[in-house]
């Protein structure tokens, strides 16, 4: 027969081990939970954060005979309808020797109507770095006072008009008509003759003007020092 020897715990010493391993099993457990977290799928977006979208552009070229002012190339960049346009300047010293001297540069208009918006930008006069070339224009130096085609509104009217097929009040197919709305301030024959070659060439580029009158705002030629309107006839 084999005694059995009686255990040597006390329950001193059990509550002592029980005690003990308390904080032993909440480790043991918070250690669990943090590895399952770590070992989870992470999010596929993180707050906070933006992306930058990218897009591919495309060109597309067609003639648009459609146009109310001109007939121009069409350039579609995806969202963006441009319509390729030249500006014709002058330029030292060549055009201060030669008034109808004048020179191209390209822009792009945003709309159809090419031929006010050319000679918008014909006003606006050349970027810096064609100043620094010696392209020049006299023509915004020229205007002066408030628009008098502001109406309906009381203010606001544009430097000029752009009509076509018109000379002057008449009828005329191929005639466009550029009536300014501001008082314009003649600095000399020079400078009025390269003025009137600027307009000229700009409007010309376009097929379907094959004529150009130029009118100040109390509806006089432009430049005609007779006093005689003989651009109306």
């Amino acid at each position: 027969m084999h005694l059995i020897k009686k255990s040597s715990i006390t329950p001193k010493h059990l509550f002592h081990c029980k005690f003990i391993s308390m904080p032993i099993i909440v480790t043991f457990t918070l250690l669990s939970v943090i590895l399952l977290s770590a070992c989870g799928t992470s999010p596929s977006t993180t707050v906070g954060a933006t992306a930058t979208p990218t897009s591919t552009t495309s060109v597309s070229q067609k003639t648009d005979t459609a146009t109310p002012e001109a007939t121009v190339t069409v350039q579609k960049y995806s969202t963006t309808t441009v319509y390729p346009i030249k500006v014709y300047f002058s330029k030292f010293p060549d055009s201060t020797n030669s008034p109808e001297a004048v020179f191209p540069v390209d822009r792009s208009s945003p709309s159809l109507a090419v031929a006010t918006f050319s000679i918008q930008l014909l006003i606006a006069g050349p970027t810096p770095s064609e100043r620094s070339a010696g392209y020049f224009s006299e023509l915004n130096s020229i205007l002066s006072g408030p628009s008098n085609c502001s109406a309906p509104h009381p203010v606001g009217g544009p430097d000029f008009t752009v009509t076509l097929n018109m000379r002057g009040s008449k009828a005329q197919q191929g005639t466009a008509t550029l009536h300014f709305c501001r008082i314009t301030n003649s600095p000399g024959i020079g400078a009025d003759a390269r003025i009137q070659s600027e307009i000229n060439a700009t409007l010309k580029q376009f097929s379907n003007i094959k004529d150009v009158v130029i009118l100040t705002q109390d509806g006089n030629c432009f430049g005609d020092e007779s006093g005689l309107n003989n651009c109306l006839k």
